[in-house]
């Protein structure tokens, strides 16, 4: 996992589900429901203004009493989210997201162009198969080449 970047070995070839900040809250959770996603990002004339997760509706919408017919996005997303680049390790990604606890971060390219979102299962997935890696060197290196205990 050390040296895997975010794109392309993290994410690759996602379809964004981008929306306007004056959307409703309740059209972009029929959208997250109908893609089974969990986060939207907000975008204003091709720029990141904000995204909206799972972890928006809970909080700042159902506890706070909100009707999601009335209320628009940019009213409870997480404004000016932080991003990383593409080049990003991802182990840079997964520190980010524990440090800050949320578990969906964009990838923006430096002349601002989004590239993805970056969820913390993808990232689960990526430090599954890293550790998989690993112990399949570690037995290769202790009983030879050909060993294989049923590691994918």
């Amino acid at each position: 996992m050390p040296n895997r970047k975010l794109i392309p070995d993290v994410i690759t070839g996602q379809d964004l589900v981008c929306m306007a900040p004056g959307t409703p809250v309740r059209d972009a959770v029929r959208m997250m429901a109908e893609k089974r996603i969990g986060a939207i990002l907000v975008m204003e004339n091709g720029s990141l203004k904000g995204i909206f997760t799972e972890r928006d509706v809970t909080v700042r919408v159902v506890a706070a009493g909100l009707d999601a017919e009335r209320t628009a996005l940019e009213e409870v997303m997480t404004a000016a989210p932080d991003t990383l680049p593409p080049d990003a390790k991802a182990i840079e990604a997964l520190s980010l997201m524990e440090e800050r606890r949320y578990r969906h971060l964009p990838v923006v390219a430096a002349d601002g162009t989004v590239k993805g979102i970056v969820s913390i299962r993808d990232l689960f997935a990526v430090v599954r198969l890293s550790l998989e890696e690993e112990i399949k060197t570690r037995e290769e290196f202790m009983f030879g080449s050909g060993y294989s205990a049923g590691v994918a």
